[in-house]
């Protein structure tokens, strides 16, 4: 090899690894860029194609919306408050305490993440429907809670509870009992210590946890339409408003309807992202 090569050669190399890191970046970025457009252009396209329709919109839209977006609140607030009364203690209990059985207990609360919510739909049904294993006996007493608003709570209590269990359970595994044991050295009893140290200490992830699972339950679809049925102002929630009037023909009350869910849900979660610190952004202060 001629003596002139090798600092052509090493220049060459030296060039190369320059780009490599360059060439790296634009990748880089692409992907990221085709995530966000993939994310973003179907939300924009709603709100795009909703826009082009406001002239289409009367006031049986309006009114439609308008009971669908009620029924969605009030079922949400209440399956919210019947997942955070009951929740809570469960993932207390599963971060802080060993006990046989609790890996199968974590597993049948994982359960309905993995489910179709058609088989959690028909399993409800099996369970509390008129001839299911204890709506049966409901029914000869007098009380139905299929094709019910009950029955809405209940597909929305189960297909969103796991959500905000696995986040309080870690938010409540996630810092050190000392802070508890401290306190309770200094005469504080159970309840003011649960009060005064692990809710606020877990807060982020509870939070978090309860914006996760009112987000799904708002989404709740094919467990609700199996086990309640799509009843207007009953049991019709936003999103079977929208598959309603979608197959009907009805694009532009679809659309409104999509529309507002979208506008809610984004909403949500960025106040919650502004105003409460989430887990992972959470640390020692």
């Amino acid at each position: 090899m001629h003596p002139f090569d090798a600092p052509s050669t090493r220049a060459t190399a030296q060039s190369s690894s320059h780009l490599r890191p360059s060439l790296t970046g634009v990748l880089f970025l692409a992907g990221v860029l085709a995530v966000v457009v993939f994310l973003a252009l179907p939300l924009v396209s709603i709100l795009w194609r909703t826009a082009g329709t406001l002239s289409d919109i009367d006031s049986d839209t309006r009114r439609t919306t308008w009971q669908a977006l009620r029924l969605t609140i009030v079922t949400t607030a209440a399956s919210l408050a019947f997942i955070l009364v009951l929740g809570t203690p469960v993932a207390f209990l599963l971060a802080r305490y060993r006990f046989r059985g609790s890996r199968v207990l974590e597993a049948l609360i994982d359960v309905p993440v993995v489910l179709p919510p058609s088989v959690a739909g028909i399993g409800l049904l099996m369970a509390f429907g008129r001839r299911g294993l204890l709506g049966g006996y409901l029914y000869d007493a007098g009380i139905t809670i299929s094709f019910t608003t009950l029955a809405v709570v209940l597909a929305q209590c189960f297909v969103a509870a796991p959500f905000y269990i696995r986040s309080a359970r870690a938010g409540f595994a996630s810092y050190q009992r000392d802070v508890e044991e401290a306190a309770s050295v200094d005469g504080a009893s159970r309840l003011q210590i649960t009060r005064d140290v692990t809710l606020p200490l877990a807060f982020p992830a509870l939070s978090a946890g309860a914006v996760l699972a009112w987000t799904r339950a708002v989404g709740e679809f094919g467990a609700t339409i199996l086990f309640a049925g799509n009843f207007v102002g009953k049991t019709q929630t936003m999103p079977l408003a929208i598959y309603a009037n979608y197959i009907s023909g009805d694009l532009p009350t679809a659309l409104a309807i999509s529309s507002v869910l979208l506008v809610i849900s984004f909403a949500v979660l960025v106040l919650v992202r502004v105003f409460v610190r989430m887990p992972s952004e959470s640390g020692p202060s």
